[in-house]
């Protein structure tokens, strides 16, 4: 595969989308980002409630917990989708990507040092090109570690319980070619389609890959999973640039 590759944005096949991250776009929660790949864009807000569920204090587990919910605007695909509350029930694939959300984040933080609080990162799709899932992610722990600074300043927590950053990208086959960062188009089409979580340290989280009606060898995997790393590295630097412009001025 050449990397040189144009695809129907101009990219080449080994390119991410441009990414961005604005901070405190939701002023009452504790820490919040908005998160853009490309026309994807996530709202990612992290809520600290000092309260711990009642599972944990029935079982006196000791620390604190994580959890987090998505969900997406009516008007963030091409045609509407109907909000949950409307349908009475939350489909599958919601409940899918709040599960990896949560196990992406708590992969990365010490509940014990977190204290008898719950951290609550609720990410809302405003608009869907792709991504949505590795985009909330790669927010979710921005809004995650601002809202722990929060209570570091406050020194309501004597340490930062988050041990590593953790991002996330999709990768896949396309027409042959494997390609970084799947934007709706290609993601809808790819013959092979992977969502790959890693922390900075570069150790896996999580590796989601099937075939659409197709299979794969290991070698296309490995390939996939080699793209993932080189995305996921220079996401994990911009992840570590925002924050320190954020944290230390």
């Amino acid at each position: 595969m050449s990397n040189s590759t144009s695809r129907s944005d101009g990219r080449r096949a080994d390119q991410l989308r441009p990414i961005s991250f604005e901070a405190n776009i939701a002023p009452y929660a504790t820490g919040s980002v908005l998160v853009s790949f490309g026309l994807t864009r996530v709202i990612c807000a992290a809520t600290i409630e000092s309260n711990v569920p009642t599972w944990m204090k029935q079982q006196k587990v000791p620390g604190g917990w994580l959890t987090a919910e998505y969900s997406m605007l009516p008007y963030s695909t091409l045609d509407r989708k109907q909000r949950d509350s409307t349908r009475g029930k939350i489909d599958g694939r919601t409940i899918e990507i709040q599960r990896l959300i949560g196990r992406s984040l708590r992969a990365v933080i010490d509940l014990q040092k977190l204290g008898q609080n719950t951290l609550w990162l609720d990410c809302v799709v405003l608009q869907a090109d792709g991504g949505t899932r590795t985009a909330a992610i790669t927010g979710a722990y921005l809004a995650a570690r601002l809202a722990v600074q929060k209570l570091l300043d406050a020194k309501k927590i004597p340490e930062n319980p988050l041990t590593d950053s953790v991002a996330a990208v999709s990768v896949g086959n396309f027409q042959g070619q494997a390609l970084l960062d799947l934007n709706y188009v290609e993601d809808r089409d790819a013959e092979v389609d992977a969502n790959i979580v890693m922390t900075g340290r570069g150790q896996f989280v999580e590796v989601q890959s099937s075939g659409e009606e197709a299979t794969f060898s290991g070698d296309q995997l490995q390939a996939l999973l080699t793209l993932a790393q080189k995305g996921l590295k220079e996401i994990s630097a911009l992840q570590s640039t925002f924050l320190a412009r954020q944290l230390l001025g």
